[in-house]
């Protein structure tokens, strides 16, 4: 169990999962928690890494820090996103471990699957076919983390836990369109739908693929939970064990943000994967389920989209511009 008054550390607090992990930790009443924005502290740079923990000396570290972004990104950026995120990772699990650190958790994510993997997908499914093409330099480095994690618990005894969380949205998402992911983009769609008066909405695809999407605070709370109650080698899968067609999805975001006109499909536009669901059988056998619905998710991070609409499309402007 994490001390009430031990220091953690979350590593990039300003992305959807670090925001949902500072939350989580401080409703279960941990206050002594540390933060650095990517201003503050360059994770690329292991001597800087090497002076914060030899400044701060946190009890317990959650990395979820990383170089993101989709498809395009991916594709002009290859370099950046394999060897950035090797970095961040390799110095914050080495300084960890060198620097005390009772425990930490790094975060994965399903494009470390095969790109074809069985669904619902098995944890012991990794490394057993050719991954995606689009994202393989991220998912080379989330590997190549979990195993690291795995090397130092080995080699060490670190206390090192990787997880690897479902498709997650939520409360301080992106909802830029033209870098942001399904849900966020799906809310902002029909939010401005409503408000234009537009009859219908343009979803792409067929609409018949089926994804697992998680409210980013479950995922949170799934975290901290088994930096609590688990110790050990193998990464654990985080999702709801439910999927949902992307037309079920819309419709569900349509009744929550009241818009009532119908929708249009682009078939020209790609399906993507007919399912894309993660087997949670090692997390429920933990002792962890979802708590927070599907529905209960889009509403709350719809809340949060309207108070924060007018800096969200400035953002958004300025993204456009760049």
């Amino acid at each position: 169990m994490m001390e009430q008054d031990a220091k953690i550390y979350v590593a990039g607090h300003r992305g959807l999962v670090g925001q949902a992990l500072v939350r989580q930790l401080r409703a279960q009443g941990h206050e002594n928690i540390v933060t650095r924005t990517s201003l503050e502290l360059d994770l690329t740079e292991q001597a800087d890494v090497r002076d914060f923990f030899e400044a701060e000396k946190p009890d317990y570290v959650l990395d979820a820090a990383a170089i993101v972004g989709g498809i395009l990104a991916n594709h002009q950026y290859p370099a950046d996103f394999i060897a950035g995120n090797l970095k961040i990772q390799t110095n914050l699990i080495e300084t960890a471990y060198r620097a005390g650190a009772k425990k930490m958790l790094f975060l994965g994510s399903t494009c470390i699957m095969p790109r074809d993997a069985p669904q619902p997908i098995k944890e012991d499914y990794i490394l057993t076919g050719p991954l995606e093409e689009t994202n393989q330099w991220y998912a080379v480095a989330k590997i190549a983390g979990i195993k690291m994690c795995q090397a130092y618990r080995r080699q060490y005894g670190f206390d090192a836990i990787s997880v690897q969380p479902t498709n997650l949205f939520g409360i301080g998402d992106n909802f830029d369109y033209e870098t942001s992911h399904m849900a966020p983009a799906m809310i902002r769609r029909m939010h401005e739908a409503k408000q234009s008066g537009a009859q219908s909405v343009l979803i792409w695809g067929t609409g018949t693929p089926r994804r697992e999407i998680m409210f980013a605070d479950d995922m949170a709370d799934a975290c901290v939970y088994l930096m609590n109650k688990y110790s050990g080698e193998d990464f654990v899968n985080i999702g709801t064990g439910e999927d949902i067609s992307i037309t079920d999805f819309a419709t569900m975001v349509a009744d929550v943000v009241g818009y009532d006109g119908s929708f249009e499909y682009d078939t020209s536009r790609p399906d993507g994967t007919p399912r894309k669901l993660v087997d949670v059988t090692r997390l429920t056998d933990l002792g962890w389920q979802s708590k927070i619905s599907l529905r209960e998710g889009v509403e709350r991070t719809y809340a949060w989209y309207i108070e924060n609409e007018g800096e969200l499309r400035t953002l958004s402007a300025e993204n456009l511009s760049h």
